[in-house]
């Protein structure tokens, strides 16, 4: 359910990565992951093509070459091209979410019916995510700060007037609530049922006008809905006068950021550190700073994240 903006990909990469990957789960190199890590001088780094996945691969990049590895990226449509590709060397080192990539590689080894493995507690969402990704011959390196996960905005004005800061606020007011988010929302957990179960919202109906969308947005402004559910990183939602609600009792997944590497050409200490630099330094209010100067700025992705490590002192 959370929002991710795929573009395009040329045709001949796709016949590629198909190509030297295969439909299916590619396990093939599982007698590997016992082998001392990797340390290639080059490294590919993967990008899903949206302005965020953007930003972190120019972020790994610069890094990475700042400790003296030669580096490209990748900018590939969706987890089923680059995740095969990640495990079979094409691709060295991707950005990705904590329990949303846990989830992924669950359903791909246990059948799409298989019990989520994701959940709001980040070290339990590690630990499977670590164990489904060993036998595939990637390692996934320590999280950081920045978390982009399923948040809920309501006008500043809204949110002054009745002294709401969290979740749990809006659900003490006893106000009646209609939400603008996807049709799905109305069955999934961590939506409408989890916001009556966990935090007594009162939802009165569901405006289906989809995740974080312009519309969802508008009809929140406008005062047609009274909460939209968009993601903890949206660059826009100042431009419309929204403000976050804190999800104080943690019911959306830890869905932090991981960098997750081919362990034979990634694995080695010097990727984990120059790739953990970001972990004490890149907030999701960070995170979503730089969204907004690529996607509202126009600001190019490259540019953004050179400044941002420049001002952190991570680049020599």
């Amino acid at each position: 359910m959370r929002p991710r903006r795929w573009w395009g990909v040329a045709l001949v990469m796709g016949v590629l990565l198909l190509a030297g990957c295969g439909g299916g789960p590619s396990l093939e190199n599982q007698g590997e992951v016992t082998a001392p890590p990797g340390d290639s001088s080059h490294l590919v780094i993967g990008s899903a093509g949206f302005t965020e996945s953007d930003l972190l691969a120019n972020m790994y990049s610069l890094l990475l070459k700042n400790a003296g590895y030669g580096t490209e990226i990748l900018s590939v449509a969706n987890r089923e091209l680059y995740e095969p590709a990640l495990e079979s060397g094409q691709i060295d080192v991707v950005p990705e979410y904590a329990a949303t990539f846990a989830d992924w590689l669950n359903a791909k080894t246990h059948g799409a019916d298989a019990e989520p493995v994701g959940s709001p507690d980040l070290d339990a969402t590690m630990k499977a995510l670590r164990t489904l990704a060993a036998p595939r011959g990637l390692m996934v390196l320590d999280p950081g700060r920045a978390v982009d996960q399923n948040a809920f905005a309501v006008t500043a004005s809204f949110a002054k007037e009745h002294d709401l800061k969290t979740l749990s606020d809006l659900g003490a007011s006893g106000l009646k609530v209609r939400l603008a988010a996807g049709d799905e929302c109305v069955q999934r957990p961590y939506c409408e049922p989890g916001l009556k179960k966990v935090y007594g919202i009162d939802v009165t109906g569901i405006d289906p006008k989809g995740v974080g969308t312009t519309q969802s947005k508008q009809a929140v402004q406008n005062g047609q809905d009274q909460m939209v559910l968009t993601t903890s990183t949206d660059a826009t939602l100042t431009s419309f006068g929204l403000v976050l609600l804190d999800d104080d009792k943690h019911l959306q997944n830890a869905d932090y950021i991981v960098p997750v590497v081919n362990r034979s050409r990634a694995g080695s200490d010097k990727v984990a550190s120059a790739l953990g630099a970001l972990n004490s330094v890149l907030t999701t209010d960070d995170l979503a700073s730089l969204n907004q100067q690529v996607d509202s700025w126009r600001r190019l992705p490259e540019d953004v994240a050179r400044s941002y490590l420049e001002d952190k002192g991570l680049l020599k």
